[in-house]
């Protein structure tokens, strides 16, 4: 059976993975190997590379950082095995990449706010007619 399609399937949460693993080990991990002028290596699964921000390339010779993409093959006959694969590699520096990936992009504050009065208004009993929540800074 086939359950990829079905809405519980799980899925890998690369967002939760980029903020609680990657980002921190570049802040520290990663500062320490920049600060020591050494250049570092980052292999990542071209599902998780394809959900980070656009992040700046540069040539081979002046980067910082070298992003190992890779994925896998489906196996060529019935039975076989799956082939890991480097797809390509991204050549960036050290503190641009750093900043793209640990920046916050921020949506629409009107978007945000609809979407948090839809969430109290799925809570309360009796949702309230008013229709927008309070600013507590316009008293």
């Amino acid at each position: 059976m086939d359950w990829t399609t079905e809405a519980n399937y799980p899925r890998p949460d690369y967002l939760s993975s980029s903020r609680k693993r990657l980002a921190p080990q570049l802040i520290f991990k990663g500062g320490i190997i920049n600060a020591w002028g050494k250049k570092s290596a980052v292999a990542l699964n071209k599902g998780f590379f394809n959900t980070l921000p656009k992040l700046p390339e540069v040539k081979k010779e002046d980067a910082d950082i070298a992003w190992l993409i890779y994925d896998l093959k489906p196996p060529k006959n019935q039975g076989g095995h799956y082939e890991l694969f480097r797809e390509r590699t991204v050549y960036t520096r050290f503190e641009p990449a750093l900043n793209q990936i640990t920046k916050s992009r921020p949506g629409k504050m009107e978007d945000f706010m609809r979407q948090l009065q839809e969430k109290v208004d799925e809570k309360l009993e009796t949702p309230p007619t008013n229709r927008t929540i309070e600013n507590p800074f316009d008293r």
